[in-house]
């Protein structure tokens, strides 16, 4: 408990073995709950997780928003806290983050990757591929957002009923960002974190997934 504030951590897996241990033992003591959702891994991410105490489900149907639709059903904290299983995001930073929280007196606050500050951490073309997604969302839906594809975000639980999450995929990111922040009643705030060099195997196809995440904004805008 943080504050008088339940915490739930959620973090999807695909073969992130490597990955989710060194996420798990940097867990600080205050969180409540940490849920891991193995989406179908072939490697040990499942074993490894539970045996350093979190709470695993195995979600099957492969997907970045299948994972998480599946582990917020089975949440039970105030506030939800979300981040990668390839020791990317910084783990230490959670109570940073859920002070920035409560400062700002915010339902989501989104955890920006930029300005990037380790060079190592992401390539060129997907610092522009980001950069390109985060303006064009940004534009179609009239408010400015850094970091449109970051996976670490703070929120209230309770907002979850007000949202309409339908990409069952990587847009999924984008989607419960934008939910949040044209939605009026849901203070939606933003603040830049120190972001790393991920382990274990890439999964992104950086044409593929960025193609997907545009025509799904666009989607979203205008036919929904």
């Amino acid at each position: 408990m943080y504050k008088g504030q339940i915490i739930t951590v959620i973090v999807p897996c695909l073969n992130e073995e490597q990955g989710i241990e060194k996420v798990l033992r940097a867990m600080p003591d205050f969180v409540d709950e940490v849920i891991v959702v193995d989406n179908d891994s072939t490697d040990r991410t499942s074993e490894v997780a539970a045996s350093l105490g979190a709470k695993v489900i195995r979600e099957e149907v492969r997907g970045y928003g299948r994972s998480y639709k599946r582990g917020f059903t089975q949440a039970t904290g105030d506030l939800i806290v979300t981040l990668d299983g390839d020791h990317s995001y910084p783990v230490d930073a959670l109570s940073y983050l859920i002070e920035a929280f409560l400062h700002l007196k915010a339902d989501f606050l989104n955890a920006s990757r930029f300005p990037v500050q380790d060079p190592e951490a992401m390539s060129l073309k997907h610092h522009l591929g980001n950069l390109a997604l985060s303006v064009v969302m940004s534009i179609l839906f009239f408010r400015w957002v850094r970091d449109s594809q970051s996976g670490m975000w703070v929120f209230r639980r309770a907002i979850l009923k007000e949202m309409k999450l339908e990409s069952e995929g990587m847009p999924f990111s984008e989607e419960i960002k934008i939910e949040a922040l044209r939605n009026p009643r849901i203070r939606f705030r933003e603040i830049s974190i120190m972001y790393s060099s991920r382990l274990g195997e890439k999964k992104l196809n950086p044409w593929r997934d960025g193609v997907r995440n545009m025509a799904f904004l666009v989607k979203k805008r205008f036919l929904r």
